[in-house]
């Protein structure tokens, strides 16, 4: 059995339907929540999408959830209880972030996972054949999506604010594979600065494995699969044929994979869809 994910996004779900390939299909077979019972679990961005499911899962298991945001809301307020959130909390403000990791510290919480899932994707598609790049958007998303889980990490790391063994989860994306760009943006290129931060993130993700390996911090790269959410709501019309999931079915896979991440698997790039390799 192959170990490494398959690039073309119909062609995988299509193999996982021809196989019953439940791992794909039926994530419940699988995910176990009682693994995060008594974690101490911050989560980047917790308050919409993805975040919120994941941040559910977290509390419904007994977990204790904290969640750094730009904007909270009720509903994550509800769930978690203001102490537990950090309001006004961007990925691109190193003095917030900082402030945010030392306040944990303070607190006497050490926290054995973190989630880095804060993100963001430029809606329009960028070509050069139209001439419709947008530099501007380009380094806001490389500062979010490729700075930012550095950022939250080192924060952490330096304020002393993780558990012995802390897990450090980054949710990164496919999009950041400059070997599968020959299958997805075959012929066609586009969404530059999509791709160029995912590659970054990638990079540095990969840089702090190898760094914070002999502090016994692990480094794990994720991607989450394809959800249906509004930062994907542009690909809606491809949402069935790549076999996008709801948020909630999104959110077990990543906490599948989190619960199986360990020392051995510090530094690797994973599908949350099926549990395989992507290749950088």
């Amino acid at each position: 059995m192959s170990t490494t994910s398959i690039a073309d996004q119909v062609a995988r779900f299509a193999k996982a339907k021809e196989t019953n390939n439940t791992r794909v299909l039926d994530i419940d077979q699988y995910f176990d929540g009682s693994k995060f019972k008594g974690m101490n679990v911050l989560i980047t961005g917790g308050n919409r999408g993805l975040g919120f499911n994941l941040a559910t899962l977290c509390v419904q298991n007994g977990a204790n959830a904290f969640v750094t945001c730009r904007r909270s809301n009720a509903d994550i307020e509800n769930l978690i209880g203001k102490s537990n959130i950090f309001d006004g909390v961007d990925v691109t403000d190193d003095v917030a972030i900082r402030a945010s990791a030392k306040k944990i510290a303070e607190s006497g919480t050490l926290i054995d996972i973190v989630i880095n899932n804060a993100g963001y994707f430029y809606e329009p598609e960028e070509k050069v054949s139209d001439d419709s790049l947008n530099f501007e958007e380009q380094i806001k998303q490389i500062n979010i999506c490729g700075l930012g889980p550095l950022r939250v990490n080192n924060a952490l790391i330096n304020e002393n604010a993780l558990a012995p063994n802390a897990r450090l989860i980054i949710i990164t994306s496919q999009a950041g594979s400059v070997e599968w760009r020959a299958v997805q943006n075959k012929d066609e290129g586009g969404d530059y600065g999509h791709h160029m931060s995912r590659a970054c993130c990638n990079m540095a993700a990969i840089l702090l494995s190898e760094e914070v390996k002999k502090k016994g911090y692990s480094v794990h790269l994720l991607h989450p699969g394809f959800n249906r959410t509004t930062m994907t709501a542009k690909y809606s019309h491809i949402w069935d044929i790549e076999g996008a999931v709801e948020p909630i079915v999104g959110a077990k896979r990543v906490l599948y994979e989190v619960s199986q991440a360990s020392m051995e698997t510090t530094g690797k790039f994973i599908n949350c869809e099926d549990g395989l390799v992507i290749p950088w």
